[in-house]
């Protein structure tokens, strides 16, 4: 559902007339209903938790990885959206991007899809689904880590 929303600070808003500040899908009242259904839905099923559970199960899998494999340049991120960057070697930190890619067809052929992007290509950005259960959390990340080990 369409929604948008402008912030600012009050001294600038407070300098604005009534009706002068708008935009195409500000207030409409179906989008607000469905906004707050979603973060009726956010609260119920605890969803910020559950990002950071996410977090928890996928920096367990990965981060070793950073000191273990030399392809392996950074793992970082923050509840659910994690990214991890793939380089030439260690020394350098050259952008590695044909390990991500790599990466990423590994984990297709094997039932796993992840998002290969960044600058160069070359970072491997996660995003699981908050209601995904651990279980496949754990299977999709056992995949990864076996496809990482593979292409280094």
């Amino acid at each position: 559902m369409p929604l948008s929303a402008v912030t600012g600070r009050a001294e600038l808003f407070e300098k604005v007339q009534p009706g002068g500040l708008g935009g195409t899908y500000g207030g409409n009242p179906v989008s607000c209903a469905a906004a707050l259904a979603a973060i009726e839905t956010m609260q119920e099923w605890d969803l910020n938790a559950r990002a950071l559970r996410i977090e928890e199960i996928v920096t367990a899998k990965l981060t070793p990885l950073v000191e273990e494999l030399d392809i392996v340049g950074d793992f970082r991120g923050r509840g659910a959206m994690l990214a991890l960057e793939f380089v030439a070697d260690s020394i350098s930190k050259a952008p590695h991007p044909t390990a991500a890619k790599d990466v990423a067809a590994y984990c297709r052929d094997r039932g796993v899809l992840i998002l290969t992007c960044g600058t160069y290509g070359n970072v491997v950005r996660l995003l699981p689904p908050l209601a995904m259960p651990d279980e496949l959390l754990e299977q999709a990340m056992d995949i990864l880590v076996a496809g990482i080990r593979d292409v280094a």
